[in-house]
């Protein structure tokens, strides 16, 4: 089946584009490759944003702070190792700490797209315990963040940087969807959505530069 959405450079700046529909994986993968993503909470219709600004990550310009080093020698990142395990811990974590849009629907649509190959995820370990990472889509070069996690002090950040020092290698560029304070400590810019999209649209086609996300690290 496919999914037509309106035209994201036409949608409002701080409210959704569109409702209803699925969060099936063509719907969903038709969504992000014109830079839509679904976002609202249980018991809610599913709302459709294009945000502008767009927040984004060059990954060569993250922030590799002194204070955040240390938990490099203590943790391990994976990549792709256990997808079903970070993002049930996305959703059950956050469910004990506040209110999340992180639903069995959306844990199920995305785990179909890991299947698919395209939902990926950053996982930190302590000890060989889960305690953080994060996950979202790849489209060409554009990675697209979903959610990040952390049950230990830095442990998304560990990720983070993981993952951009990673695709920096490839000339990636990150998704983060919406600036908050923590993605601008860690090296995010806003960019008007106008641009975002043209420069989405062009790394989208582009080849990843590489075969399997998993074995990058």
């Amino acid at each position: 089946m496919i999914y037509k959405f309106p035209n994201p450079k036409f949608a409002p700046k701080n409210a959704p584009l569109a409702f209803g529909g699925s969060l099936e994986p063509n719907a969903l993968i038709s969504a992000y490759k014109k830079g839509i993503f679904p976002w609202f909470m249980e018991g809610e219709s599913i709302l459709w944003w294009s945000p502008d600004p767009r927040a984004v990550f060059y990954p060569k310009d993250i922030k590799k702070h002194k204070s955040i080093k240390p938990f490099f020698k203590r943790y391990v990142v994976k990549f792709d190792h256990d997808f079903g395990s970070l993002i049930k811990l996305c959703k059950e974590h956050r469910q004990n700490h506040e209110p999340t849009w992180i639903s069995n629907d959306i844990v199920s649509s995305y785990t179909k797209l890991h299947e698919l190959g395209y939902a990926h995820s950053v996982e930190v370990y302590e000890n060989d315990e889960l305690i953080g990472g994060l996950y979202g889509l790849i489209f060409g070069k554009v990675f697209c963040g979903e959610s990040m996690i952390s049950t230990k002090p830095n442990a998304s950040k560990v990720a983070l940087i993981t993952l951009c020092e990673v695709l920096s290698k490839f000339d990636f560029l990150i998704d983060a969807q919406v600036i908050n304070e923590h993605l601008r400590f860690m090296g995010a810019i806003n960019l008007k959505r106008d641009r975002f999209l043209d420069e989405l649209n062009k790394k989208i086609n582009q080849n990843s530069g590489f075969n399997s996300f998993k074995e990058l690290i």
